[in-house]
């Protein structure tokens, strides 16, 4: 049957279209299948069925300390206030501050004895850090002597808008970010200081009760002040007058 199909120039039908009909007869002889369901768009679907493509749900990324965890850059890897990070969970990733505390919160280190070797380190960081997160929070471990360039330090963060927080040793830095990872999601009012409505009652009563040597352990009363008042707190309020003899 194909031998007997001759390709003449002359006719009508567009030769390259010829051949392509000549090649799916082919196929299908040696394929066994019928001509009728050969696609001849060059598809192996059969023809009637839904080419049409189900779109793909992409999940968005979450943002940057979304989660639970505290983000660590990999720049802090081997600093030993993580050994004390133990109330939350922590995590490196790769993030511009050196802790991300939370969506609107992070927190760059500092020690100061780096610091006085490398005075311009800090300032290069804040400028890279700019303005991305809300609160943005100067964590400085005072590790030297004479810490004289504190003053340099709270002069730059006023003038970039930063929060400096001064820890004295690995293990109190370690808890301030815990604290502020744990109080992320808390109400402002859980910070606030709660004052008893009678505070002031209980205190007067406390000194009326109190004995002299309770009362020289008050700041800014010595032992004479803090007899002069037990006296005039103990004292009859009208003097009793003296029987004439």
């Amino acid at each position: 049957m194909l031998s007997s199909l001759e390709l003449a120039p002359s006719t009508s039908v567009d030769r390259a279209a010829l051949q392509h009909e000549l090649h799916q007869s082919i196929l299908c002889v040696d394929n066994n299948v019928p001509s009728e369901h050969m696609d001849l768009t060059g598809t192996d679907q059969p023809q009637g069925a839904d080419q049409r493509t189900e779109p793909v749900s992409v999940m968005a990324p979450k943002p940057v300390g979304s989660g639970g965890s505290i983000i660590v850059s990999p720049r802090q890897r081997g600093n030993p206030i993580l050994k004390f990070v133990r109330s939350v969970p922590w995590e490196f990733g790769e993030i511009t501050p050196d802790y991300v505390l939370g969506q609107t919160t992070c927190a760059l280190f500092l020690s100061l004895r780096y610091h006085s070797l490398n005075p311009d380190y800090i300032h290069d960081r804040l400028k890279l850090l700019g303005q991305t997160f809300t609160l943005r929070v100067l964590l400085v471990q005072v590790d030297v002597k004479d810490p004289h360039s504190l003053k340099e330090l709270a002069r730059m963060c006023i003038l970039a808008d930063c929060t400096l927080i001064l820890a004295w040793s690995p293990e109190e830095a370690g808890r301030y970010l815990e604290t502020y990872k744990s109080y992320e999601k808390k109400p402002a009012d859980l910070l606030k200081e709660h004052v008893e409505k009678d505070y002031l009652s209980k205190s007067v009563k406390g000194i009326i009760n109190a004995s002299k040597e309770d009362l020289v352990l008050c700041p800014g009363l010595g032992p004479q002040k803090a007899k002069r008042l037990h006296d005039v707190l103990h004292q009859p309020f009208l003097k009793s007058k003296r029987k004439e003899g």
